[in-house]
């Protein structure tokens, strides 16, 4: 696995750099079939991508891009993007351009199709993988599971408590980890929610009695819901001056894990606060067969079961 870690983790590894630095180490590379990484600093008028190596420059063709690119099923965007940053690939073959300076001719696709075949081909439901935060749309965040092939995390998969958009917990370059949900064809469909604890594991962290800080995640006209973290979430009573994705002071009036609820009572609210987006996992490794979120006390199920077709 470690060969299909999405792109930028390889970059700067003693392996990768020793394996990029001589024409001799990038032809025992070639031979090896090994996957190698460097930046990408221009992408040309005919959508190349030009490499530069320890040892010489490297061309990455259109067509060699990436999966889909020839078939027309990923657009050229997909290549556009990767200039100034890491990308993957295996090098195919060295030429000489028209001066007789030596290239090396490489393939971000043959990476991505190695990384397919020997790794994302055999991953199963409930699998905990990493993933790298490529970029967000309202409808929910894009990720790099390996060499660059995307993969899609809904926005209502992201956490238990409610978000307006996922730059309320990623952003762009972060390592997150996530959990794969289903199979669509080719496409592998991921989750988070599930890595960030249970009802119970996330209300251990809190007492009855504490004045703690809170997200606004919602204002209705029934009660103000406040996030503690990003799988729990209180009731505050309702307020006219408060609104969402303001930071809030809350005392916790009350924990009832019977019911699930925390009851909650506002002290103040600011527009200034210290954005945290690192996520708290309680599970990051391994694989789970079944998560049960509710409370042990509260008749009321709520669980995913990656066993179910």
């Amino acid at each position: 696995m470690s060969d299909y870690l999405p792109e930028g983790f390889l970059i700067k590894s003693a392996e990768n750099t020793a394996s990029i630095a001589t024409l001799s180490s990038l032809s025992e590379a070639q031979k090896n079939g090994k996957i190698l990484e460097a930046p990408c600093l221009i992408c040309d008028s005919k959508h190349n991508l030009i490499v530069e190596l320890g040892c010489m420059r490297g061309i990455i063709p259109r067509e060699e891009g990436a999966l889909g690119i020839s078939e027309g099923t990923t657009k050229d965007i997909a290549l556009i993007s990767r200039v100034n940053k890491p990308v993957c690939f295996v090098v195919k073959d060295f030429s000489a351009d028209e001066n007789g300076v030596t290239y090396a001719i490489l393939s971000r696709r043959d990476a991505q199709k190695k990384c397919r075949e020997n790794y994302l081909n055999k991953l199963t439901p409930g699998d905990i993988i990493p993933a790298k935060v490529t970029h967000l749309e309202q409808f929910g965040c894009f990720v790099d599971i390996g060499c660059g092939v995307p993969s899609l995390l809904p926005i209502d998969l992201i956490s238990v408590s409610r978000i307006s958009h996922p730059s309320d917990r990623f952003f762009v370059g972060q390592n997150i980890k996530a959990v794969v949900k289903a199979f669509d064809g080719d496409r592998i469909c991921l989750s988070h929610k599930e890595l960030l604890g249970t009802w119970e594991e996330n209300a251990s962290l809190f007492e009855q009695g504490e004045t703690v800080t809170g997200i606004v995640r919602s204002v209705e006209e029934y009660g103000v819901f406040v996030e503690l973290a990003p799988n729990l979430a209180g009731l505050a009573e309702p307020r006219n001056d408060v609104s969402v994705n303001q930071r809030a002071s809350v005392y916790i009036k009350a924990i009832i894990p019977e019911k699930m609820k925390i009851k909650l009572i506002i002290v103040n609210a600011s527009d200034t606060f210290f954005h945290d987006n690192e996520p708290r996992y309680f599970i990051d490794s391994g694989h789970i067969s079944k998560w049960v979120y509710s409370s042990p006390l509260c008749p009321k199920r709520i669980e995913t079961d990656f066993t179910a077709p």
